[in-house]
């Protein structure tokens, strides 16, 4: 079975804090690199001990359960 970015309980995403914090230092001012980097190595060390292969938001997995064709 392949695991994805959410856990058994459904509440928080495998990896999600590591994930978030990277996400939230990149968009910090002034940008500090070494800090960054030590979140990507740490959001790079869960996925590799959780084995998650893919990550997904909430709202793509609800557009795949539920696509809807808006071409015109």
């Amino acid at each position: 079975m392949e695991k994805e970015g959410v856990g058994e309980n459904e509440k928080q995403p495998v990896c999600g804090e590591q994930a978030l914090d990277l996400l939230n230092c990149v968009t910090q001012s002034p940008y500090d690199q070494d800090k960054c980097l030590r979140l990507l190595q740490s959001l790079r060390d869960c996925v590799l001990n959780k084995k998650v292969k893919k990550f997904s938001l909430a709202d793509q997995e609800q557009r795949e359960a539920n696509p809807t064709d808006k071409k015109a």
